[in-house]
């Protein structure tokens, strides 16, 4: 009889270590946090050019990133032609930035480096016009020739933009550094346009 009390206490005493197992291995889960981080950095990017079709006037198209005027003079008169065309770049910039419209040479000018005039009555330099549309902001950058440096235009942009940034160049019919349909002296003329998206 001694013997049966001895291993029905033997068998409790088990099953109690078995029952309290379970309830040990749940106080004693073990966890840590992992942090996963990114940094993302302040960038603009401006892709290729694109001409906009049905933009064009008295404009042969685009060679890399040059614009080709067709015919830079009038013929009859010398003067300079009328000419136009929207230019359109895919762009983004992830931060509040600056829209920088800058001409090298404040207009067309020979390339060659005249910087006077060399023939009273004859125009040496063409003023134009380049407006910028970019996250529904406008911005104009006017060119007049007279002198030749760099001018620019700048915009504040208060968001991070993404999309089409467009470019208009507008030479006017007649445009002159000196009088209003005055010839051109013979030679090439050009300038270049930058437009930067820049911090601010």
């Amino acid at each position: 009889m001694g013997a049966g009390r001895n291993l029905a206490m033997a068998i409790a005493c088990c099953a109690g270590g078995l029952i309290a197992s379970p309830v040990a291995a749940q106080s004693s889960v073990a966890s840590k946090t992992l942090p996963v981080t990114g940094s993302a950095p302040q960038v603009c990017t401006i892709q290729n050019p694109r001409l906009q079709s049905g933009s064009l006037v008295n404009v042969g198209g685009i060679d890399g990133n040059t614009v080709r005027i067709l015919q830079f003079t009038d013929p009859q008169t010398l003067a300079a032609r009328a000419a136009s065309a929207t230019v359109s770049f895919d762009a983004v910039c992830n931060f509040p930035h600056q829209l920088r419209i800058e001409s090298e040479n404040n207009g067309l000018w020979p390339t060659d480096g005249r910087i006077s005039a060399t023939a009273s009555g004859f125009a040496y330099a063409v003023p134009y016009e380049a407006s910028v549309s970019w996250d529904g902001t406008n911005s104009k950058l006017y060119t007049d020739g007279k002198v030749r440096r760099i001018a620019q235009q700048v915009t504040n942009i208060d968001e991070p933009a993404a999309g089409d940034l467009r470019v208009s160049l507008e030479i006017a019919e007649g445009a002159s550094n000196v009088d209003v349909n005055a010839p051109l002296l013979a030679g090439a003329y050009a300038d270049t346009l930058r437009i930067f998206l820049e911090p601010r």
